[in-house]
C-alpha cells in the first residue's frame, strides 16, 4: 500500500474561507480601535451637559464643545507645553540609545553582559516605585515644575527599551560594514554616524515615535514632577479637567479628542515608516 494511502484524511479549507479569513480579522481588529473614536465624537457632538447614550447620532449636534473645552482647561498652553517636552525627550532619548546599543553591541569591555543585564532590568520594574524618591531627588536641585525634570525623567524611563532596540538594530547588520570602515580609516565616531545610523533609519524612526507616543501620554511623572497649573502637560491638565467636570460627557469628551489628536495626527503620518521599521525589526532581530 502507497504511503498517501494510509495518510488520514485532511480537510482542505475552502480556497474561499482562507482569502477572507485575513481581511475579516483586520477589520475585527481596526473596528476595535476605531469604535472608541467614533463614539467618543458623537458624544462630543452632544449639547453640553446632555446626556450621552450609545452610539445615537445627537438630534442638536454642535461643534461648541471643542471651543468650551479648549477655553476652560487652557489647551493652548497645556499642547505647548507638552511640545517642548516632546521636542526635548525624542531626541535626547534617541541619542541615548545609539549610543549605548552601538557600545552593547560593537564594543568589548570589562562587565559589558553584566551592564547589559542589569540595564534590562528597567524593563521589568514598575517604575511607579521611583517616583517618590525621584521627585525628592530632582527638587533638592531644583528641577521640579520645569520641562527638563520631566525630560530627564522620561529619558531614563526609556533608556532600557531604547538600548535593547538599537543594540539588536545594529547586531543584525554585516559586520563587514565596519570592517569595511575601519580598513579605510574611519574612527568609531565615524562609524557609527556615517555608516550604521543610516542603515538603522527606519528602526530609529519607529523608536521615534514609540518615544513621542509613550512621553505625550504620560501622566503620573508628568502630575507628580510638574504641580504648576500653567506648566502642566496636556494629559495632566486633562486630568485636572475631568475631577472639574466629571458629569459634562459631551465636554469631557471634546476635552479628550482634543488631546489625543496630535497623537492620531503624528501616527497618521508616519504609519508606513512606523510597520517598516517594526517589520524589519521582527526580522532582524
Amino acid at each position: 500500500m502507497s504511503a498517501t494511502a494510509t495518510e488520514p484524511h485532511r480537510p482542505r479549507i475552502p480556497q474561499r474561507i482562507s482569502v477572507l479569513a485575513g481581511p475579516a480579522v483586520m477589520a475585527g481588529f481596526a473596528l476595535a480601535v476605531v469604535i472608541p473614536f467614533i463614539s467618543l465624537l458623537l458624544a462630543a457632538l452632544n449639547p453640553s451637559g446632555a446626556l450621552v447614550s450609545g452610539f445615537a447620532w445627537p438630534q442638536h449636534p454642535t461643534l461648541a464643545n471643542f471651543g468650551a473645552a479648549w477655553s476652560a482647561a487652557g489647551f493652548g498652553g497645556l499642547l505647548r507645553n507638552s511640545v517642548v517636552v516632546i521636542l526635548g525627550l525624542v531626541p535626547l532619548s534617541l541619542l541615548c540609545a545609539i549610543l549605548a546599543g552601538y557600545a552593547f553591541a560593537t564594543m568589548e569591555f570589562r562587565g559589558r553582559t553584566a551592564l547589559f543585564g542589569f540595564l534590562l532590568l528597567g524593563l521589568t520594574l514598575p517604575y511607579e516605585a521611583a517616583v517618590v524618591p525621584l521627585y525628592y531627588d530632582l527638587r533638592s536641585i531644583g528641577l521640579t515644575d520645569t520641562p527638563l525634570a520631566l525630560i530627564l525623567a522620561l529619558t531614563g524611563l526609556f533608556m532600557p527599551f531604547g538600548a535593547f532596540w538599537m543594540r539588536q538594530q545594529f547586531l543584525a547588520l554585516p559586520p563587514e560594514l565596519v570592517e569595511a570602515a575601519a580598513m579605510d580609516g574611519a574612527n568609531s565616531w565615524t562609524v557609527l554616524w556615517r555608516v550604521l545610523v543610516p542603515c538603522t533609519r527606519p528602526a530609529l524612526t519607529t523608536l521615534g515615535l514609540l518615544y513621542f507616543l509613550w512621553g505625550w501620554n504620560q501622566f503620573l511623572l508628568a502630575l507628580v514632577l510638574i504641580q504648576d497649573p500653567a506648566k502642566r502637560t496636556a494629559p495632566a491638565g486633562l486630568g485636572f479637567f475631568v475631577g472639574a467636570y466629571s458629569l459634562n460627557v459631551p465636554l469631557l469628551a471634546a476635552a479628550t479628542l482634543i488631546v489625543i489628536t496630535p497623537v492620531v495626527a503624528v501616527y497618521l503620518v508616519f504609519q508606513r515608516h512606523f510597520i517598516s521599521g517594526m517589520l524589519a525589526g521582527a526580522v532582524k532581530g
